[in-house]
């Protein structure tokens, strides 16, 4: 069994977020600073490592679901809105945050549109992992 499914998952994610900070194609936006990361927070994001912790958490999604887009990821980083005295109803995350991680793993090499699947409609499916992003995740100790 590799160091993925070993370690507790925020233990590896910070340990992953930290192997990402010294890949140069993954680089913090200017905008990620003043951008909310869904429409049910109320303020911008505190943490200085965000985006590091975001994409490390993405990467792993990627490694265990096997093909994921960017609409199922924005369902899993949703939360609940607050609306006050009416009822709280669940919102999805923002898609730009999303969808420029990966451009930016594609662009490291660690994931790849994934070509056309049996069973599922000729559009673009999803991001799965290379075999570099593969190694990548599983060295991560």
């Amino acid at each position: 069994m590799n160091s993925v499914y070993e370690l507790d998952s925020q233990e590896y994610n910070l340990k992953l977020a930290e192997a990402l900070k010294k890949v140069p194609e993954f680089k913090q936006p200017e905008w990620s600073k003043y951008v909310k990361s869904g429409p049910s927070k109320e303020r911008p994001i505190d943490d200085e490592d965000f985006w590091y912790k975001r994409a490390a958490s993405i990467l792993r999604q990627i490694y265990k679901k096997g093909i994921v887009g960017v609409n199922r990821l924005r369902t899993k980083y949703g939360s609940k809105k607050n609306r006050g005295a009416r009822p709280e109803r669940f919102r999805k995350a923002s898609g730009k945050i999303i969808r420029t991680i990966l451009q930016q793993a594609d662009a490291a090499g660690f994931t790849e549109v994934a070509k056309e699947i049996k069973g599922v409609r000729s559009r673009k499916p999803g991001r799965q992992l290379t075999q570099k992003g593969k190694d990548f995740l599983e060295a991560i100790k």
